[in-house]
């Protein structure tokens, strides 16, 4: 899945800067930019939410998608948690025990309270990563294996060694090295 994601990103962003490059300027004439601003006026939809990876694609229903995607994250939390805690449960029936708790020490409700406010955190003085043992939803960097670490969450239980063979995708590593340089993903295929 990681994997698809990036080519998709890279292939978007090829296609992006190759249409950005085009021109019908032959003559390679200088064309200055605009000087007056643009025109953002109208109406305008909020099609996806996906601050967390995976979180909308799971913890929410079908009939629920387009509700999750127009509500405002500080509003997700009253609507989506119980509905979130509801899914948790049936994917892993251990979270039914308000003492179970996950690798963050969170029980059912306060782990889907976290997820159910779809805003990807990040430190700004501390180690960006998404989980690493110590670290918590910091940010997230390329590298980090976000599907993994949901699932450890999710199945692994308090030490993350419970259900072992549901804590993993089994997938250690991108297919190429991330690039050192901005946009820092790998080239495309």
């Amino acid at each position: 899945m990681k994997l698809n994601n990036i080519k998709l990103i890279a292939i978007a962003m090829l296609v992006s800067f190759t249409a950005y490059n085009c021109s019908n300027d032959d003559d390679n004439n200088f064309v200055p930019m605009q000087q007056t601003p643009l025109d953002f006026s109208g109406t305008y939809v909020q099609e996806d939410q996906m601050g967390r990876p995976a979180i909308n694609t799971v913890f929410v229903s079908p009939e629920d998608k387009n509700t999750f995607n127009v509500t405002v994250p500080s509003g997700q939390n009253a609507v989506f948690q119980s509905k979130f805690q509801d899914k948790l449960e049936a994917l892993n029936p251990a979270h039914t025990d308000p003492m179970y708790t996950n690798a963050l020490g969170f029980n059912a409700e306060q782990f889907t309270g976290a997820l159910a406010t779809d805003v990807l955190t990040v430190s700004l003085t501390g180690t960006t990563t998404f989980f690493d043992g110590t670290n918590v939803l910091t940010g997230r960097a390329l590298g980090d294996d976000v599907i993994s670490t949901e699932l450890l969450l999710i199945f692994g239980g308090p030490t993350g060694a419970d259900n072992p063979g549901l804590t993993n995708d089994n997938v250690s590593a991108n297919d190429k090295p991330f690039s050192a340089s901005f946009p820092y993903l790998a080239s495309p295929w």
